[in-house]
């Protein structure tokens, strides 16, 4: 047990995630090398269980925290307080990735990427080039979007793993349940039991995530080598460069002169989580630690449960707004096509009210497709950017993931401080960080 805990501490678990990046590029070096094929297979074979036992409790938790989230509200105030809270939210969200689409045009704009072509005898693999149409077929329009919104039944939106569905039927329930009072009280109590269960099991599947790494960026190398990773450098330059202009610059002057935090408290409270994002590539996945971190921030429980559940689906700032935005200008770049004014501003309206899109696991992969299908890019060309771009996706997500949890808890505790639900003592008071054994029961600050 000495170990586990050792293990679980967040210096050293960051330290086992970036020697598993090390670890994991040098494998798949070595396996492209010595055309080591069952190395490659085995890493790819590690990499898909990690993603796998990650996507196994996605629908759960994100049904189960809506749901769990809406009715922690009722402690705060009545109906019309709910309402507000949630508007303001909202509000927030959309105003934060207003801010982040603007900084991916910039960025954009600056590297240019794909400008000039990729090289002679650069081309996606069939496997992604598949994947890709799959996605325009799936996703290449805001009417598939909109009809994929409502399911066909209660069972078939879970049975399907349609993230979007479960979402707003978790809005509906919680809702429900929250207009019922006592009456729906042994519902709410079950699915809070469900709840927790759901952070447990992501608290033992955290601890795999430098063994998962290994084999998601040894898999990547293996497979792609210099071929793509080169060629589309500026592009994931450029995805990191922008996130991290949000991360390190907008997030910190919007806690500075908006929520009155200390920019430093607030990545000392909140550095685990964004950790655990970087390594997991899912704000499913590190909903426990944000919803943590955001208490720890002296944010009140009962808006935290509600606020980062709601974020943890819809609010990406990385994936659905910086990322699009380069996305795009590197499509249409390798198109040929230049962007008029027009089309940049459609894309910063996608990014603004398209952010349901993201919900799930890929959701980057549906921002891009219908950003790009919003500002009129021709779906051949689509279809091959996005394949390429699935060579150096899991090194973007890193990024892109840690940029989404971080704006997760920036917004509550915006809203919070403008509630006056944010506790300045236990701000103020050093608290542990959130560790990756504590996944269960009721979020509350966190002892040093």
């Amino acid at each position: 047990m000495s170990f586990v805990r050792t293990y679980t501490k967040p210096r050293v678990f960051a330290a086992a995630v970036l020697g598993s990046l090390v670890v994991g590029a040098g494998l798949g070096v070595l396996a492209r090398k010595t055309e080591a094929g069952w190395l490659t297979d085995t890493l790819d074979h590690i990499g898909t269980i990690f993603t796998t036992l990650l996507q196994i409790a996605v629908i759960p938790l994100v049904f189960t925290a809506i749901v769990v989230g809406i009715n922690s509200l009722r402690g705060l105030g009545g109906g019309r307080t709910a309402a507000r809270l949630g508007g303001k939210t909202v509000l927030w969200f959309a105003i934060t990735s207003f801010i982040a689409s603007l900084v991916g045009i910039a960025i954009g704009k600056l590297f240019n990427p794909g400008s000039g072509g990729l090289g002679e005898g650069v081309a996606a693999t069939a496997k992604n080039a598949d994947k890709a149409a799959k996605s325009m077929s799936h996703w290449g329009s805001w009417d598939a979007f909109i009809k994929g919104l409502l399911p066909e039944n209660f069972f078939s939106a879970f049975a399907e793993g349609s993230t979007l569905q479960v979402l707003f039927l978790a809005v509906v329930i919680g809702a429900a349940a929250y207009s019922l009072g006592d009456k729906a009280k042994p519902f709410v109590d079950f699915t809070t039991s469900v709840f927790e269960i759901v952070q447990r099991y992501l608290g033992w599947i955290v601890r795999l995530a430098p063994i998962g790494i290994i084999g998601l960026i040894g898999a990547a190398v293996s497979n792609y080598g210099d071929a793509l990773f080169r060629p589309l450098l500026s592009t994931t330059l450029a995805v990191y460069v922008g996130c991290l202009l949000i991360l390190f610059v907008v997030y910190p002057i919007l806690l500075q002169f908006v929520a009155k935090v200390n920019p430093l408290t607030f990545f000392a409270k909140a550095g685990t989580a964004i950790q655990f994002a970087f390594a997991s590539q899912s704000s499913s996945a590190t909903l426990p630690l944000t919803r943590q971190s955001a208490v720890n921030l002296g944010v009140d429980p009962g808006y935290a449960a509600f606020a980062t559940p709601l974020a943890s689906a819809t609010k990406m700032d990385g994936c659905a707004a910086v990322f699009p935005a380069i996305g795009a200008i590197f499509i249409a770049n390798l198109a040929g096509v230049p962007l008029s004014f027009g089309q940049y501003v459609g894309i910063v309206v996608v990014a603004v009210v398209g952010a349901l899109a993201t919900a799930g696991t890929t959701g980057w992969l549906t921002a891009l497709t219908l950003t790009t299908a919003f500002i009129g890019l021709d779906a051949k060309q689509v279809a091959i950017g996005i394949a390429l771009i699935y060579s150096v996706n899991p090194i973007m997500d890193m990024m892109r993931t840690a940029t989404n949890v971080a704006g997760q808890i920036v917004v509550p505790t915006i809203v919070a401080r403008s509630e006056g639900l944010l506790d300045d003592e236990i701000l103020n008071t050093q608290t542990a960080r959130p560790n990756h054994r504590d996944e269960g029961g009721a979020a509350r600050p966190a002892t040093a």
